[in-house]
């Protein structure tokens, strides 16, 4: 495709939509390429609580409504693609997508992360009929049941507290015997009396037939198995750059996270990355809009030197 593009940016999450906004506003041609709907993983998120100006915390999608409405009233041009390559020839960028390629000088990469799998098995073919990685979609279905999830952080926990709103008991799978989560959180969670806890277990695989039923569980210090009967599991153990694509054309972390350095520049000139893909990042929504709007200050700059 052969529209002039000044900037690419690679999704739409908080970082892709502060690059977009801040893009559009300087009056850059701007196209914004995202998969799936605006938002990226806040859209799940049944309350954020940690946004600056929103006290009594606002939805994950509403705030996401919010800032995609922002970005596009000064100009944004979103399309909704998949990318599977990008290309540096010189000043000129190539992205590959589902839909073609489009071309332009400077690229914003912010495509964020994906839920990390447990790998075990029973994991794949079990999804979506008892296994899930997200809550607020899928809480709804266990009313009145036993219910796991497998984590330690503040989506774990987060995820565990909204789904005593429907299930009967809550039961928190940890492979430590302590939780990585916000004190605040911590904090919730143990005074809320539908949530056990496991410490120090992991999950051996996932059975059922149709759908799950049980969980086969290792204490990772004694080695011992049980099984724990549940109507389903909810896996939060952390997130995975969408970075597959990217192998031999940026430097990445062993992680698989875009290297950058203060101000979102790989080292590739006109290259730049922003939250939750970029090596380092704090995974929050706040430090993924700050992210987003220095990547498209640099990115202007640079446009503005060739």
């Amino acid at each position: 495709m052969g529209d002039p593009y000044e900037l690419i940016i690679i999704g739409g999450g908080p970082a892709g939509l502060s690059a977009g906004m801040y893009a559009a506003r300087s009056r850059l041609p701007t196209l914004l390429i995202e998969r799936a709907m605006p938002g990226g993983q806040i859209v799940n998120a049944e309350l954020v609580e940690n946004y600056p100006g929103f006290p009594e915390g606002i939805s994950g999608a509403e705030l996401a409504s919010l800032m995609e409405r922002q970005a596009t009233k000064y100009g944004l041009e979103i399309s909704v693609a998949e990318v599977d390559g990008i290309e540096v020839a010189g000043e000129q960028k190539t992205v590959r997508t589902s839909e073609g390629q489009y071309h332009a000088k400077a690229l914003i990469i912010a495509g964020g992360s994906e839920h990390s799998k447990l790998g075990v098995p029973g994991e794949e073919e079990l999804r979506g009929r008892g296994v899930s990685y997200c809550a607020t979609c899928d809480g709804a279905f266990f009313r009145d049941q036993v219910i796991a999830v497998v984590g330690g952080g503040n989506i774990a926990l987060s995820d565990a507290l909204f789904l005593t709103r429907f299930a009967s008991k809550v039961v928190v799978i940890h492979r430590r015997d302590q939780l990585r989560a916000t004190r605040i959180l911590q904090e919730r969670a143990f005074a809320q009396p539908k949530i056990e806890f496991l410490w120090d277990t992991v999950v051996k695989s996932i059975e059922g037939n149709s759908e799950v039923r049980q969980l086969r569980l290792m204490n990772v210090k004694t080695e011992a198995e049980a099984l724990l009967e549940v109507s389903g599991v909810f896996i939060a153990v952390g997130l995975r750059p969408n970075t597959g694509y990217l192998e031999g054309v940026l430097a990445l972390s062993p992680e698989g996270f875009i290297l950058v350095n203060e101000q979102m520049e790989t080292g590739v000139p006109g290259v730049y990355a922003a939250g939750d893909i970029r090596a380092g990042s704090p995974r929050q929504v706040s430090s993924a809009v700050g992210d987003g709007a220095t990547a498209a200050i640099s990115a202007e700059r640079y446009l503005s030197s060739i």
